[in-house]
């Protein structure tokens, strides 16, 4: 990775990228509903309502990107209750270690509290660390896809972004 500074931008500054940010996201994630890659690419064209719901930002260094995290609406088709959630958190292999994902999370929590959250929510089955290193809480453990998964949620002031 080069030593050139990493922006983070709105998806929507960064169409050229849209292919690339669908195939991570539909590999990581969007498959294992039954979505394919083109219908993940169209909804990256469409999720960028400013100051509103959905939110889609990209991590972008020597104009490549190097991550990528949502804002958005529902994510958890069990739990349609709870809103807005914090999504499609994702870093390549080759830029993690470098603090890209805690940005971006800190990014889609600044994009939260300006429409007035005070509870963001996620679920995760791998990064729970991560979270809670943030701020998050884990407030119930329940299986996905065959294994075990953690819905965490942040409160923060809706007055106040958060700090990071």
């Amino acid at each position: 990775m080069s030593d050139a500074p990493t922006r983070i931008v709105r998806v929507a500054d960064v169409p050229a990228l849209i292919p690339e940010l669908a195939h991570w996201l539909w590999e990581a994630f969007w498959r294992h509903d039954g979505h394919t890659e083109a219908e993940t690419a169209d909804w990256l064209a469409t999720a960028n309502v400013p100051r509103g719901i959905p939110q889609c930002f990209v991590a972008v260094q020597d104009a490549r990107p190097v991550g990528v995290a949502s804002l958005v609406r529902h994510d958890l088709p069990e739990r349609p209750d709870l809103t807005p959630w914090l999504a499609n958190v994702f870093v390549p292999p080759e830029a993690r270690g470098r603090g890209l994902a805690s940005r971006l999370v800190r990014r889609v929590e600044q994009a939260a509290a300006e429409i007035g959250t005070r509870t963001l929510w996620l679920y995760t089955g791998t990064a729970e660390g991560l979270y809670t290193r943030l701020g998050w809480e884990t407030v119930e453990i329940f299986q996905r896809y065959g294994e075990p998964h953690k819905l965490m949620r942040r409160h923060f002031a809706a007055s106040t972004p958060p700090e990071g």
